[in-house]
């Protein structure tokens, strides 16, 4: 009964907080009276974007271990995008850079501990890891962002530092933390420098659809023993140099140039590529007004509340780890406040911890927190889970997504800043073949279509499938088609009508032209 009553509160407690969101946004002013006449409209496929992060520091996601076989490696990352695509999320936000190593092949960087259990050990049999998981995903209909920890050099689970770890290679770039970890400078040029070239080599040889930063700037104080960054000789060259900037607005700065330098960077290289950067969930306390917790701004060095102003990404996803009704940290109130601060309206997908335990609380929370940010939302709604691990572990928070907000396919978002180009639409054949329809299809340019959309209606009722790049037909039966708990011989009208769609790399898609049988 309690686990009931705190389920209800929490329900209604979501509901006031979107309500107060709307009531925020839209004003007091009175409503105009409309008088548009309303028209039947073409049939909607649903666009969110929905992810999971695939750590691979310390092994927490993949691989389970470090030194597996390759075909264990590579049977592990399937079953991840298997479950992934069998419950209808469309992204992955996969760790390819972990401590300043590679699970790729790079001229720029070693080979990664947590891959083959050695620093720079290639696999064996070779193969290229990033290369496989982008196929792997992109042929599930999965977009596939690369998570890059830009400053960290050293992990204190990779053991002792090899002599292929960039903290021997570049040790004047470098300062050691007391919890074991290595650091990059980032107010050093080099520093700047290495970590962009990397980026830049991931992006030009890999076919990604994003690059990804973390919440890891400059480091956490815990990770000193609560000291401050070993930055001195660097803050005194500043000085000397002739600087002006007080300390902490010297290293938020060399922060903030670094972030727009990798924007621009990205999109000279290829402008369909989204930036995401995951910051802390608070930017500092007091925002909004009950809001307490860390202060990213003046310990981590982070405005992150200055890039979203800027526009120097293309989605933000803020680590709200919190629950809806933990008030000093609420899940929906922080959502709102960043909403609020999205003044170039890009897209907003906050950052949502399911490894709480996979009971029927910890469930309802999740599914809440989705739909609150679709509320919030509308116009481009979407999370990122932390991490795959939660959901693997939990059948039923699974089962109660699946079931819930997940149960229709949904394609990412587009991104109209990036490309209003809509892609030619495909060309579309249907045969009769014994009771079914056969709806085929072809394209002028195969390559820019990334995902396809078909839509057909029975009766009055209209619904869609989404299909991967390399699918091009799909059968449907020329009957009655039964709809979920329908009992056979009760289903309505045949298949009257169907449309195909392309849907391009940033989300666009094609005009739309109907079949009529």
């Amino acid at each position: 009964m309690k686990s009931s009553v705190k389920i209800l509160k929490n329900r209604l407690l979501a509901l006031c907080c979107c309500s107060l969101f709307l009531f925020y946004s839209c004003g007091t002013k009175k409503a105009a009276v409309d008088t548009t006449v309303v028209k039947p409209m073409r049939p909607q496929v649903m666009k969110e974007f929905r992810a999971a992060w695939i750590a691979s520091v310390a092994n927490i996601n993949w691989p389970s271990k470090p030194g597996l076989p390759v075909a264990t490696q590579q049977k592990e990352a399937i079953a991840m995008l298997d479950f992934l695509k069998k419950n209808n999320f469309n992204a992955v936000i996969f760790q390819v850079r972990p401590q300043a190593d590679a699970l790729y092949k790079s001229t720029l960087e070693p080979w990664s501990y947590f891959l083959t259990g050695t620093a720079g050990k290639a696999p064996d049999p070779v193969y290229d890891p990033l290369n496989f998981w982008i196929e792997a995903a992109h042929d599930r209909g999965m977009e596939l962002h690369i998570w890059i920890n830009p400053y960290r050099a050293h992990h204190s689970s990779a053991k002792a530092v090899s002599k292929v770890s960039l903290v021997s290679k570049k040790p004047e770039l470098m300062v050691k933390l007391k919890d074991g970890q290595w650091w990059m400078d980032p107010s050093k040029k080099g520093t700047q420098d290495h970590v962009s070239a990397v980026v830049k080599d991931l992006v030009k040889r890999y076919d990604i659809d994003g690059v990804h930063f973390d919440d890891y700037f400059y480091p956490y104080e815990s990770y000193n023993g609560g000291e401050d960054f070993p930055d001195q000789e660097s803050w005194a060259r500043y000085q000397k140099s002739g600087g002006q900037l007080p300390k902490k607005d010297w290293r938020r700065d060399n922060v903030n140039t670094f972030v727009e330098r990798i924007y621009k960077e990205v999109k000279a290289q290829k402008k369909y590529v989204k930036f995401g950067i995951s910051p802390f969930g608070i930017w500092r306390p007091g925002f909004p007004a009950s809001i307490e917790g860390m202060d990213q701004y003046d310990q981590l060095y982070a405005d992150a509340k200055l890039w979203l102003n800027k526009g120097w990404i293309d989605y933000f996803a803020p680590q709200l780890y919190w629950k809806i009704n933990d008030l000093p940290h609420s899940f929906p109130l922080l959502l709102g406040w960043w909403a609020s601060e999205n003044t170039m309206n890009r897209h907003l997908w906050p950052g949502m911890n399911v490894g709480l335990g996979g009971d029927d609380q910890n469930t309802d929370e999740i599914v809440n927190q989705v739909m609150i940010s679709r509320a919030m939302l509308p116009q481009s709604a979407g999370t990122i889970h932390w991490s795959i691990d939660g959901l693997l572990k939990s059948e039923k928070l699974t089962k109660g997504l699946l079931d819930g907000p997940y149960k229709k396919q949904a394609l990412v978002p587009a991104s109209p800043w990036l490309n209003e180009l809509l892609p030619a639409a495909p060309i579309v054949e249907t045969t009769n073949q014994q009771g079914q329809v056969r709806i085929s299809w072809t394209h002028p340019n195969e390559k820019e279509v990334f995902r396809w959309v078909v839509y057909y209606q029975y009766g009055k009722t209209w619904n869609y499938t989404i299909l991967n790049r390399k699918d091009r037909f799909l059968l449907k039966s020329s009957l009655a088609e039964l709809l979920p708990g329908q009992k056979a011989g009760t289903a309505r009208a045949g298949l009257n009508r169907v449309a195909v769609t392309a849907i391009d790399r940033t989300g666009n898609e094609s005009v739309y032209k109907e079949i009529v049988f």
